[in-house]
């Protein structure tokens, strides 16, 4: 028993709605893991990045839900709610991604030279690995915001989105890396400063969130953050024009994608995808500019 007459393991970590979902995903990791080291198999870069998510996601969850279940979590020096909801939120974006991914370059419709019980265990790994998604997607349902409840920011829908915006500017640095040119001229340099600086900023919002330091500064950290957002929705919407100029117009770049160029190694691919996900992050930063101004113009109606 602790001192406060309860008892040292927690029941609501197993019993509950998000106990269940923690074990759902612990279950379905494991399998997803074991199919691909039994007979699914893995290669490449793409096939690695599978296997890190698997991996990475597994190990995570089992160190929550064990200091969950054993108090232990009190001993962290971080918010602990902050930081369960914001891995839930990345855990989920990584399955999803990874479960596009596998299949893509590893399954087809016909059997592979080791076989057809390698496709079917193939196709075993696709179908565990999209399940453990909406796993984690509950997680950070039943761990959301909700009216009437107090809760850490990064709970918050603006919470999320950060955490969405600096995993799909983690995709667009894939791309850039992946021979998408982008040193050829200067205007596509400034995006790539762009993408980088509005990263890094987002993974600090993050960090001092998750750290529980945000009352230590000497300056409202809500308003920061919501001039930073505001900033962040103009350098991106500047990156949303400079970007597909700079890439596919007939002066400095080609428009339709060279019939000559292989898949998985064509530049012109990168750079769609560069200008595919400026977009959506544009679309991200500015959902997240109105949700924190609709935020506190509520707050400073309720107070007055």
């Amino acid at each position: 028993m602790d001192s406060y007459g309860g008892h040292y393991l927690n029941k609501s970590a197993v019993l509950s709605g998000l106990g269940i979902a923690r074990m759902c995903q612990l279950l379905l990791g494991c399998t997803t893991m074991a199919l691909v080291a039994h007979s699914a198999g893995y290669r490449a870069d793409y096939g690695v990045y599978c296997m890190f998510v698997w991996c990475f996601c597994f190990a995570v969850t089992l160190v929550v839900f064990a200091m969950d279940v054993t108090r232990l979590h009190g001993c962290v020096p971080i918010s602990w709610d902050n930081f369960t909801v914001s891995f839930a939120m990345l855990a989920t974006l990584m399955y999803v991604t990874a479960s596009v991914v596998y299949p893509v370059y590893f399954l087809s419709s016909e059997c592979p030279a080791e076989g057809c019980e390698t496709r079917d265990y193939r196709i075993a790994v696709t179908v565990c690995s999209s399940v453990c998604s909406f796993a984690y997607g509950a997680e950070v349902f039943l761990t959301r915001a909700k009216p009437g409840h107090v809760v850490g920011y990064m709970a918050t829908l603006s919470g999320l989105l950060k955490v969405v915006q600096a995993f799909v500017a983690c995709i667009i640095f894939g791309a850039l890396a992946h021979d998408s040119e982008y040193n050829k001229h200067v205007p596509t340099q400034y995006c790539v400063v762009v993408y980088s600086l509005c990263f890094a900023v987002t993974v600090i919002v993050v960090a001092m969130t998750v750290s529980g330091r945000t009352s230590a500064l000497r300056f409202p950290f809500d308003r920061f953050v919501v001039i930073y957002t505001f900033l962040a929705v103009l350098l991106y919407l500047s990156a949303a024009v400079v970007w597909p100029v700079f890439s596919f117009d007939r002066k400095y770049g080609t428009p339709d994608r060279p019939y000559n160029c292989p898949r998985g190694q064509c530049p012109w691919d990168s750079k769609l995808v560069v200008a595919v996900f400026t977009q959506v992050n544009l679309i991200l930063y500015f959902s997240d500019l109105v949700y924190s101004q609709r935020i506190r113009f509520v707050s400073s109606s309720s107070s007055a």
